[in-house]
């Protein structure tokens, strides 16, 4: 299957090439491309979408127009009330936040008092047991006469 394709070069008002390209026998659909006449790029490129709306009149009484403001309209509102829900779910979560927050700082303040209980009887028991038990080297040594000759 041979592809064969031609390309089209026209310029509009605005100084900019728009290329039309066709491709034979492949069924692909036609794409303009926007390119820019000058090689500075003197002027914005305008996309197809936007060509036809400049200078086109809107008859304000028609149906269509009715019914595209109307469409317009809730979907304004649609995301207005996302956007307001988001907020709403975001305020929650930072008020769950702080309340977990507080909620740990109030643990992390009756484990450090106790903590502190902990260690205080930990050490008045070792100062306990240090004080019962004499050093190894102050030890009172007790001569045996019988075995002193030998």
């Amino acid at each position: 299957m041979s592809k064969t394709s031609q390309q089209n070069t026209a310029t509009d008002a605005n100084g900019v090439s728009v290329i039309h390209s066709q491709a034979h026998s492949s069924g692909l659909q036609q794409v303009p491309q926007l390119v820019p006449v000058s090689p500075g790029g003197g002027g914005k490129a305008v996309p197809p979408s936007k060509q036809g709306k400049k200078n086109s009149f809107v008859d304000r009484n028609s149906d269509e127009y009715r019914q595209r403001r109307e469409r317009n309209n809730m979907a304004v509102k649609k995301s207005r009330l996302k956007s307001k829900q988001k907020a709403q779910d975001t305020l929650q979560r930072v008020t769950q936040l702080k309340e977990e927050n507080e909620r740990l700082e109030a643990k992390i303040k009756l484990l450090t008092k106790e903590l502190s209980v902990l260690k205080d009887l930990f050490l008045e028991h070792a100062h306990s047991l240090a004080d019962n038990v004499q050093p190894v080297g102050t030890e009172t040594t007790t001569t045996n006469p019988e075995n002193s000759g030998q």
